[in-house]
């Protein structure tokens, strides 16, 4: 059987990663000892290996002690046992070692290495060298700019020391690491979105030519966005996502065109939903979304906040009253976030006046999805009916002159009659089916139809 490239660099660097550690302990305990620093202990050679892990060491360069500290991350969850000599007793004070760091664990048995365990073994007791393993972990450094590594305080709202928080591997570099593929995240309560997709086309939605064109603007700044910003040197000038407000009736496209605009630029399209986002809790809302921020981060994701004005609203122009205090606060919080964020970001309303004028300005693109007229109607009652079997006599012209539907209440009515098909004779869809549909859907607006 093949070994996965990943396995075979990680084999590799788990041998470098247990001979640097044997010399650290040797030369911390003062035993005998082939080299006089863990530096000197050669590393595997990266330069030319295909595997996913190697090429993400090369793109950010990451020297041999930040790859140490990457390594000793990973261990607790590919090879703990390799830990366990950082449970040897200090028998003056029958305690652990102080320097060797760790964190108590619920379930796990195994060694939790915190950022404590990370520089000494990368610096001993070297004060100088202590201090630059230290820098690691500051928000500038790309493990933290990148969502490659974090610090978890188990808990605690505030570390009880710089060094004290558990090193950990975010789950979507354990993935690149571990599995040589991108991260998918599941819903949780962590990042309450879930990846939608569609298996449609264009031609399946019916747009009048400048919603197109605005479309076709998100597309081009996404497969354009690096001679912009980098080539032509503009990311001083312009702000690096992009925003865009789909606004509109229901049912007319606006979640489907932000499928498919991740399918033809080959992004990844994330639902928000914002009924697990917002929380009467002060501070809660804007943990939520920040969890889903710093997820997407650098990842070229597309956000989509469907029902926007739920959390998008227009702020209160009063701050006497507590709640409104904390409203206005989520929605500057949440202006910032979308302002910096790096990807796209879509958000979608029935209504545009709902939407804060703050976060109107700064669109690129506002996109009003209209209901369809009549003769937008009738084709997409021939594009939808088009593989299934209609009886004689159906006129889908003056079904589209009779019946005000949006696209989505037209799918729904294939959907009813599609369903009816498989018990009527030949698996015909008949005139009062598609009529019976139809009253289905204006039921739902509360419509009477005769």
């Amino acid at each position: 059987m093949e070994i996965n490239p990943n396995v075979r660099s990680m084999e590799a660097e788990l041998r470098w990663f247990s001979a640097v550690l044997d010399v650290r302990m040797k030369l911390y305990f003062g035993e005998g000892c082939e080299y006089n620093d863990v530096e000197e202990v050669p590393a595997p050679n990266l330069d030319h290996d295909p595997s996913i892990y190697a090429q993400i060491i090369r793109s950010f360069r990451f020297s041999r002690a930040e790859r140490l500290v990457v390594i000793l991350a990973l261990v607790p969850h590919i090879m703990p046992q390799m830990l366990d000599v950082f449970f040897t007793k200090n028998k003056l004070y029958d305690r652990g070692y102080t320097e060797f760091g760790g964190a108590p664990s619920t379930y796990f048995q195994g060694f939790l290495p915190t950022a404590e365990t990370a520089v000494f073994l990368v610096a001993g007791s070297n004060l100088a060298k202590r201090v630059r393993v230290m820098s690691f972990f500051d928000d500038g450094h790309s493990y933290k700019k990148y969502n490659i590594l974090k610090l978890d305080q188990n808990g605690q709202e505030k570390p009880e020391t710089p060094l004290s928080g558990v090193l950990r591997v975010t789950d979507e570099y354990m993935s690149y690491f571990i599995q040589g593929k991108p991260f998918r995240p599941n819903f949780t309560s962590n990042f309450p979105a879930q990846r939608i997709s569609t298996q449609l086309d264009w031609e399946d939605l019916v747009f009048q030519d400048h919603v197109y064109n605005e479309i076709q603007n998100i597309i081009l700044w996404l497969e354009n966005r690096p001679k912009i910003m980098e080539e032509w040197g503009l990311s001083k000038f312009i702000k690096p996502g992009y925003r865009a407000l789909f606004y509109g009736p229901p049912g007319t496209g606006k979640t489907l065109t932000a499928s498919l605009i991740g399918k033809y630029s080959k992004r990844e399209v994330y639902k928000i939903d914002l009924s697990q986002v917002i929380s009467k809790y002060i501070g809660d809302t804007e943990k939520n979304l920040a969890n889903i921020f710093d997820t997407a981060e650098h990842k070229d994701w597309i956000l989509f906040f469907d029902e926007a004005d739920a959390l998008f609203g227009k702020r209160t122009q009063s701050t006497s009253n507590f709640n409104e205090q904390h409203l206005n606060q989520q929605i500057g919080y949440l202006l910032q976030r979308i302002e910096d964020y790096d990807g796209v970001v879509i958000l979608a309303t029935n209504l545009k006046d709902n939407i804060d004028q703050a976060f109107q300005r700064r669109f690129q693109a506002m996109i009003y999805f209209e209901k369809p007229g009549a003769e937008q109607r009738f084709k997409l009652w021939i594009h939808a009916f088009s593989k299934l079997k209609v009886e004689d006599g159906v006129d889908f012209q003056e079904i589209s002159s009779s019946y005000d539907l949006a696209g989505g209440s037209i799918i729904n009515v294939l959907r009813y009659c599609a369903l009816l098909a498989t018990k009527s004779k030949g698996n015909t869809v008949t005139l009062k089916t598609i009529l019976d549909g139809i009253k289905k859907e204006y039921i739902k607006d509360g419509i009477t139809v005769a």
